[in-house]
């Protein structure tokens, strides 16, 4: 089997710019220089699928606002999108065509030694579903899952490989040596192993699409300690303990729509939405037209 039809996820913690928290953060010189190695990332794994023979390419920028990669840096033959969609599903917008999906620059789950460990935000300490952490790699992959699409290929530092392993047998990985930093990196070596690893990934017939069986149970521990905890649980009618809430759900979908809700919004936000969306786009937009900005400057 070698798939025609590619989605990929891409984030910026697992990717060759990104070295620090400053550098995952929007605005920052830091930031800047990471958008740019996220993009080469992107690029050079773009091209290696269309040499491999893949017909249709498309790549969700997943990280913040959503706006951290150049599409003209891109082959315009991929289709870039930036910025999040409502549905159906959430962030991502409409997958079909898709036979499969890469996840590329991502990170391991908040609580566990990796680099830059979260899932969704920092302000969440640990999260434990059903007593295990859970990456965000799960809840993308199940999200994806009703419109067929296979997990086949995973890249981000080795603790994140390693979960995505356990999480979903069979997946491929590749992961990104941070301990280093980055001086010592040699980005474009790295940059074309990791096309030739998402090529091979292609023949990937052990995974099926994510659809892990409840019910769940998820213990969410906030950073900022018991009054945080009360405040949000109570906001969405979740029960609490101290510094932790515990949401139950019967399949993930649900525990995915209550974990953005309880990361993200408020009811008064939830009711609006697509303004609200509008508005966090824009300044996505106005982010990357910062970042263009100062390449035209810098060149």
């Amino acid at each position: 089997m070698q798939f025609k039809n590619i989605l990929i996820i891409a984030d910026i913690e697992g990717s060759s710019g990104c070295w620090s928290y400053s550098d995952s953060s929007f605005m920052t010189r830091g930031w800047r220089r990471a958008c740019i190695g996220m993009t080469e990332d992107v690029g050079s794994l773009v091209a290696g699928l269309f040499d491999a023979g893949v017909q249709r390419v498309s790549v969700h920028d997943f990280h913040r606002t959503g706006f951290n990669i150049l599409p003209e840096r891109i082959a315009p033959r991929a289709k870039v999108t930036s910025g999040y969609r409502l549905g159906p599903v959430p962030g991502i917008g409409d997958p079909r065509g898709a036979e499969a999906v890469m996840f590329l620059g991502m990170h391991a789950a908040s609580g566990t030694k990796g680099f830059l460990a979260h899932t969704f935000t920092s302000r969440i300490r640990r999260l434990e579903v059903n007593g295990k952490p859970m990456p965000e790699v799960e809840f993308f992959a199940a999200s994806l899952a009703p419109y067929g699409l296979r997990p086949i290929f995973f890249s981000g530092c080795s603790a994140a490989c390693a979960q995505a392993r356990t999480a979903i047998p069979g997946i491929h990985t590749f992961p990104i040596d941070k301990t280093a930093g980055p001086d010592n990196f040699d980005a474009e070596s790295w940059r074309s192993d990791l096309a030739t690893a998402a090529m091979k990934s292609l023949g990937n017939k052990s995974t099926m699409p994510y659809t892990p069986q409840g019910p769940f149970r998820a213990k969410v521990i906030m950073r900022d300690g018991p009054k945080i905890a009360r405040k949000l649980a109570q906001r969405w009618g979740f029960r609490h303990e101290g510094d932790r809430i515990y949401i139950d759900t019967p399949d993930i979908h649900a525990l995915y729509q209550s974990s953005i809700r309880l990361c993200y919004l408020t009811p008064r936000i939830e009711k609006i939405i697509p303004a609200g969306l509008f508005l966090y786009n824009l300044l996505g937009r106005l982010g990357l037209a910062w970042v263009r900005l100062s390449l035209h400057f810098s060149a």
